[in-house]
């Protein structure tokens, strides 16, 4: 349970801080790395829900999505444990499930891409862009732990790792958020990547690659 009577304590001005298991850890720590960049993608959530343009259905999944990200970093601050005291908050395979289901309802009636997509067209699909981008982050200090940690509880000599799942989940958002920036792109019309765009083309491959990008 959590209960914030003060917010600030001065615990952390040495440059450390307290797990959820409540171990020291430093703050720079990769566990604490990887849950820091979970919450700053949070934020930007935060603000693709502000915007107007954003369909109620987009915005009624980041908003459970915004929840599961504080799963998500509870989970990622909370070395793993062989039997634990109590049941601590883990991401579970139905998380990843859910975002799946998501992925295919709202990538399934998007065009073909041709290219990678420069971000941008309209703010909100700027927004989840930075999302992606932030969550792709997070995911790849969470898999920096799990270099030096490990996904196994701790044992006499070691200390807890990080639970894979909590590492699926992230990268399977990522998917999610890129579609849903694709979503929101659609009506301002998606610019699309064009390898060497100043370079002359002359292998006929690139060539008619170019060609299926451009249309031209």
């Amino acid at each position: 349970m959590v209960n914030l009577t003060r917010i600030y304590t001065r615990t952390g001005d040495a440059g450390r801080t307290r797990l959820s298991d409540m171990s020291e850890a430093a703050k720079t720590d990769p566990r604490v790395e990887a849950y820091g960049h979970v919450d700053e993608a949070n934020s930007v959530l935060g603000l693709v829900t502000t915007q107007p343009d954003l369909p109620n259905e987009v915005r009624a999944v980041l908003r459970h999505i915004q929840n599961e990200l504080f799963d998500c970093g509870a989970d990622l601050s909370n070395p793993l444990a062989e039997n634990p005291p109590y049941e601590p908050l883990r991401i579970v395979q139905p998380y990843i499930d859910r975002l799946e289901a998501w992925c295919d309802e709202f990538g399934d009636p998007l065009p073909p891409l041709r290219s990678f997509i420069l971000p941008g067209g309209t703010q909100t699909a700027s927004f989840l862009h930075l999302a992606r981008s932030v969550v792709r982050r997070a995911e790849r200090a969470g898999w920096a732990a799990a270099e030096v940690y490990g996904t196994e509880p701790a044992t006499d000599d070691r200390p807890g790792g990080v639970n894979p799942l909590a590492l699926h989940y992230l990268n399977r958002l990522s998917d999610l958020l890129f579609i849903l920036a694709r979503l929101a792109g659609q009506a301002s019309g998606e610019v699309l990547w064009v390898p060497g765009k100043d370079r002359e083309v002359t292998d006929p491959r690139a060539r008619k690659q170019r060609t299926r990008i451009t249309g031209e």
